[in-house]
């Protein structure tokens, strides 16, 4: 048993998301949305790193004494699988892991609106879960695919960076890729993924224009692609995209995207007031015919409108979402209005106006 593995053991024990181990602090956790610290002795660089390297394979220690930065996953069977970071800073190294629960939760446990079980059944297209870090986007995506691969009977390629949620083969074949170990990059496992007979492709960062290119080309060619951006509406998720590529192929992209989109979901966390925990508001924007025509026309500011008109065909957006989660008495009014779009909706339920509210 490593010597960091007491720490992780806390972490679950705690319900704890992150662990946060820094030169010169003590170790954090983030319980709940917020840091708090561990009552154990300030960490030394030499120590720390001894504690580090313990767990990381040869390859990613050699990654990180080179580029100072370096991700991979760590599992400890029967308890848990973390995806870390190590990085370098100002008093010597630090790292910060991120617990992945082994059990997937479903659909129906997540509370998951049936738009997205359906996706999850689409024969080809694109679907993108976006949010803020530590949005619960892989969660969702881990859950869809959970459906996936007890409802269809077919291939399941993932791509990340590391493995986070590993799916047992159901109904589906699923294999699991990881960037830096199985393949070289996300591009490079795109251009391989299609030359291995998929049906369905997970992409676990879409971070640059060549991702982006081939994961929109595979969706165009009949593939069924799921990805996540680092967006925080659906809007903003298609203008992410489209303005990745160069001015030249804009207008290309923006017609083949205006057919082979099918769904983004944008998603924010909020600190539940009611009892311990976390719950998601979802933004959910479906392609249909007039928000395909938006994108194609370059229109994507009037997204939000079509949204707000679109419940008929599972569409929500974002503050009807937050404020179902207030109405429930889930979540406080000031994370509402912190997180929320159109702030003059949420201001008269609090009790003070924020000083640096200047609407």
């Amino acid at each position: 048993m490593a010597k960091i593995d007491a720490f992780f053991k806390l972490m679950c024990e705690q319900g704890a998301s992150d662990l946060h181990l820094v030169s010169g602090q003590q170790p954090i956790i983030r319980l709940h949305g917020e840091m708090e610290r561990i009552k154990y002795k300030v960490l030394e660089n030499d120590e720390l790193k001894a504690m580090l390297y313990e767990i990381a394979p040869e390859i990613k220690t050699k990654q990180f004494e080179e580029t100072g930065d370096v991700d991979f996953g760590y599992e400890i069977p029967g308890m848990a699988r973390f995806r870390a970071n190590f990085f370098n800073q100002k008093n010597g190294c630090a790292a910060v892991f991120r617990q992945i629960p082994s059990k997937i939760l479903s659909a129906e446990e997540l509370g998951l609106a049936p738009i997205l079980t359906q996706a999850a059944m689409y024969r080809k297209g694109l679907v993108l879960i976006t949010g803020p870090t530590g949005s619960g986007k892989s969660t969702t995506l881990a859950a869809i695919m959970d459906f996936a691969n007890k409802h269809r009977r077919d291939h399941i390629i993932t791509v990340e960076d590391p493995i986070e949620f590993v799916h047992t083969s159901a109904g589906c074949l699923v294999n699991h890729r990881e960037v830096g170990r199985h393949t070289r990059s996300f591009a490079a496992a795109l251009r391989g993924a299609l030359r291995q007979d998929p049906d369905i492709i997970l992409v676990g960062e879409m971070r640059d224009l060549e991702t982006i290119r081939l994961a929109v080309e595979a969706a165009a060619t009949g593939h069924l692609v799921f990805g996540t951006l680092h967006t925080i509406s659906a809007a903003k998720t298609v203008d992410r995209v489209i303005e990745v590529f160069p001015h030249e192929e804009q207008s290309q992209i923006r017609n083949t995207l205006s057919t082979s989109l099918k769904l983004v979901v944008a998603q924010n966390l909020f600190k539940r007031v009611d009892k311990k925990g976390r719950c998601a508001a979802l933004e959910i924007m479906v392609c249909t015919s007039a928000i395909s025509n938006l994108i194609r026309d370059n229109k994507t500011f009037q997204i939000p409108s079509i949204i707000q008109t679109g419940k008929k065909q599972g569409m929500c957006a974002l503050d009807d979402a937050i404020m179902d989660l207030l109405n429930k008495r889930w979540i406080a009014p000031e994370e509402a209005f912190d997180k929320c779009i159109d702030k003059t909706k949420f201001l008269p339920l609090l009790k003070t106006v924020p000083d640096d509210y200047f609407g």
